[in-house]
């Protein structure tokens, strides 16, 4: 393994830095061993290894009634029980 000699500085909300890091700390990771992995993950990909677009017009709508507090909740335990919640809505 190459030695770490590059610095990365970014600026960025006090908030979320810190939110950002008790995440990676829960994972067992620093913030040095997240940004590698993301680099790397550019690296490999070619590109950001997430989508980055905007919203439609429906994304935006769910978004702004998920801010007021509307929509539904659902408490499960894994994505197929949420798919299953989903199907077995009676509202819809």
């Amino acid at each position: 393994m190459a030695a770490r000699t590059a610095s990365v500085n970014a600026r960025i909300e006090p908030g979320l830095k810190r939110a950002a890091e008790r995440i990676l700390a829960n994972l067992g990771m620093t913030t040095s061993t997240a940004v590698t992995m993301f680099y790397r993950q550019v690296t490999l990909r070619g590109g950001l290894p997430f989508d980055v677009c905007l919203p439609n017009r429906e994304t935006i709508a769910a978004l702004e009634e998920a801010e007021r507090g509307g929509g539904k909740v659902y408490h499960v335990g894994s994505g197929r029980e949420l798919t299953e919640a989903i199907l077995n809505d009676d509202d819809e």
